[in-house]
């Protein structure tokens, strides 16, 4: 599983590699865990799944990874920002996965919706991964 990990940091990189989503999120504000404390607005990792599709000695992973934003602004103008420039960085881009070859990396939908506090809007953004 080592290639899910292998993945993550991979996609983090990129996203605190591109200037323009930092100026947006006002710095690298790109989390796993995210700090107590944290202004708004941020990115977040959220659950992965990855599935082995493996077959005739060629070692391969469907990854599912999701990405979560986070904004306090009015609306849903920022969120959908925000997603636009992860979705931009990362939709059918080749990165260099440590370990394995990424076959592909795709944003199969991204989601915003005001959570239950009224004040918080919370995108979610799924991207899938094939790995070999």
């Amino acid at each position: 599983m080592g290639s899910s990990w292998s993945l993550q940091k991979s996609i983090v990189q990129a996203l605190k590699n591109d200037g323009d989503l930092s100026l947006v999120l006002g710095g690298q504000r790109i989390y796993d865990r995210v700090p107590q404390r944290t202004g708004y607005p941020f990115v977040s990792i959220g659950n992965t799944l990855v599935r082995d599709w493996s077959a005739s000695g060629l070692n391969g992973f469907e990854h599912r990874l999701n990405l979560h934003v986070w904004s306090k602004a009015r609306g849903k103008k920022q969120c959908f920002a925000i997603m636009d420039h992860v979705r931009r960085i990362l939709h059918d881009v080749a990165l260099v996965v440590e370990g394995c070859h990424l076959v592909n990396l795709r944003c199969e939908y991204f989601d915003a919706r005001l959570d239950p506090d009224g004040e918080t809007h919370h995108g979610v953004m799924r991207f899938r991964a094939v790995t070999e």
